[in-house]
C-alpha cells in the first residue's frame, strides 16, 4: 500500500481534491433550491443548521473524493490514461498545446449539449411529471454553477478518473495489448459500461421528485448515456481535462439556450 501511495503526485492530488470539493460546494445552492420544491411534511426530518449541513457534506464527500482520486490516479497511470495539462503544471514538465486538449472537449461538449436538448424536446419533455417542471425555474446561476463546477469537475473525477479507469483496468487484466495495457476494445466497453452507470446514478435524484416511471428511467439512461460515452471518449483520447471541458461546455448549452427552449415548449 505504501509504495502505491508514494506513486501519487502530491500536488496533482491536491489540485484534484480541491477542485472536487469546490464542486461539492457549487452544487449545494442548486440542490437546496431543488429540494425546497419537494413536498415534505413538517417535522418529517431533523432540524439542522446550514453551516453544520455544509460541514457534514464536505466531510463525507471529502473522504470519498480522497479515496477515488488516489485510486483513479494510480490506475489511470497504469493503463495510459492521462491528465496532461494538470500533470505538466504540477511537475514543471513541458505542457502540450492546451488547444489540442481543450478545444476538442469544448466542441464535443457543445455538440452533446445540443443533442441532449433536442432529444429532451422531441421525446421526453411532454412526458415529464409536473413535479419535475420546477427544475427549469431554478435561477440560471445556480444551474450553471452546479453543471459547470460540480458536473465538470467532481462528476468527472468520480466517473471518469476513478470509475472508467477502474473498469478499463479490470477489463484489461484479461483483454490486454502486448504492452500490458487494455486493448482498444476494452476501453470502448469500459466507456459504454460507465456511461450506463452514469445514467443509473442519476435515478435517485429523479426519484426524489416523484415516482420513477419507465419513461424517466429510459430518459436518464439515454441522456446521461449519450453524455457519458462522449466524455469517456474525450478522457480516453485527449485526457481528463478534455472530458472536464466537454462536460462544462455541454452544460452551458443545456442551461442557457437549452432551458430557454424547453421552458417555451412546456405545456
Amino acid at each position: 500500500m505504501i509504495p502505491l501511495l508514494r506513486r501519487i503526485h502530491g500536488k496533482v492530488f491536491a489540485v484534484l481534491f480541491a477542485g472536487g470539493l469546490l464542486g461539492v460546494l457549487a452544487v449545494l445552492p442548486y440542490m437546496l433550491d431543488l429540494l425546497g420544491n419537494l413536498p415534505v411534511e413538517r417535522g418529517a426530518g431533523p432540524d439542522i443548521s446550514l453551516p453544520l449541513l455544509v460541514g457534514l457534506v464536505l466531510l463525507q464527500n471529502g473522504i470519498l473524493l480522497a479515496a477515488v482520486i488516489a485510486i483513479g490516479m494510480i490506475l489511470s497511470e497504469r493503463i495510459g490514461l492521462r491528465m496532461p495539462l494538470i500533470r505538466a503544471w504540477a511537475t514543471g514538465e513541458a505542457a502540450p498545446n492546451p488547444r489540442t486538449i481543450l478545444l476538442p472537449g469544448v466542441l464535443v461538449g457543445a455538440a452533446v449539449g445540443a443533442v441532449l436538448v433536442g432529444v429532451e424536446a422531441l421525446f421526453f419533455l411532454r412526458r415529464l411529471p409536473d413535479a419535475m417542471h420546477p427544475m427549469f425555474e431554478i435561477p440560471l446561476w445556480k444551474r450553471l454553477l452546479a453543471g459547470i463546477v460540480y458536473g465538470g469537475i467532481t462528476e468527472e473525477l468520480l466517473m471518469r478518473l476513478f470509475l472508467l479507469s477502474l473498469v478499463a483496468w479490470l477489463l484489461g487484466r484479461w483483454w490486454k495489448a502486448p504492452d500490458e495495457r487494455p486493448t482498444t476494445g476494452a476501453f470502448r466497453v469500459a466507456i459504454v459500461l460507465v456511461a450506463v452507470l452514469f445514467g443509473l446514478g442519476h435515478l435517485p435524484a429523479t426519484a426524489a421528485m416523484g415516482p420513477l416511471t419507465h419513461v424517466l428511467v429510459v430518459r436518464a439512461l439515454v441522456l446521461n448515456g449519450i453524455a457519458g460515452v462522449a466524455f469517456g471518449y474525450l478522457y480516453w483520447r485527449h485526457g481528463l481535462e478534455a472530458a472536464m471541458a466537454g462536460h462544462m461546455s455541454a452544460h452551458v448549452v443545456m442551461q442557457v439556450p437549452g432551458v430557454m427552449l424547453l421552458k417555451a415548449m412546456l405545456p
